[in-house]
């Protein structure tokens, strides 16, 4: 039986130009930074709340 007629060829996937020009860019954007500024303000506010609200029914 001959094992080279089974094997099969696998190249690498190629990405779009889109894709590549988006992995080049570094650093943060102000979209970035305002969304992590809008989280933690989210965090920090809700956590007194939450804590009190656990204290309170547990």
């Amino acid at each position: 039986m001959d094992f080279n007629e089974n094997l099969a060829v696998i190249e690498p996937a190629v990405m779009p130009v889109f894709d590549r020009n988006i992995l080049e860019r570094k650093g943060f954007t102000i979209e970035d930074i305002l969304w992590a500024i809008g989280i933690w303000s989210v965090l920090l506010t809700m956590s007194p709340v939450i804590f009190f609200y656990m204290l309170m029914v547990a």
